[in-house]
């Protein structure tokens, strides 16, 4: 019989995910500069024009997707399901509105459902970087989601 919940462990060196809206991202920069000791210990991607003012205005090396508005969004979230991807650091926008809302509360859903650290704003991005477990591996639980196929399966 298949358990309930599954133990997944988040690595000492961790892949950070790294996203800001336009608004935001002069302050992802000044963040990635002041925490650069640590961030270039693990491997960073971040949605495209993120990723490249990182890179550039850092020296940081950071795997680029595509642009949150066309999609870079929901291939970091596929990156979490693919378990690459085990922390996220967005730095969202609350007071202006974004075109591609939809696909921004799926990728915070989904790392939701597979329990991985997000930090939204600079302060929760502060205590996360700066906390003990980023020098350590880390198992959390997950739903046993084969297990809920197989239970759904037969109940359909």
């Amino acid at each position: 019989m298949l358990e309930e919940y599954i133990t997944l462990t988040i690595k000492k060196q961790k892949n950070i995910a790294l996203i800001a809206h336009d608004n935001k991202k002069r302050e992802l920069i000044e963040w990635c500069q002041k925490y650069k000791n640590i961030l270039e210990n693990h491997k960073l991607y971040g949605t495209g024009t993120t990723s490249r003012m990182i890179t550039d205005n850092t020296g940081l090396k950071v795997k680029g997707f595509n642009s949150g508005p066309l999609g870079g969004d929901q291939q970091i979230g596929a990156k979490i399901v693919e378990g690459v991807i085990d922390f996220v650091v967005f730095f969202s926008d609350p007071l202006t509105a974004q075109p591609h809302d939809p696909d921004v509360k799926a990728l915070l859903r989904i790392a939701q459902v597979y329990d991985i650290p997000i930090a939204n704003n600079k302060s929760s991005a502060d205590f996360i970087i700066t906390s003990s477990l980023m020098n350590e591996n880390y198992d959390h639980k997950v739903l046993n989601f084969q297990k809920s196929i197989k239970r759904r399966a037969k109940i359909l």
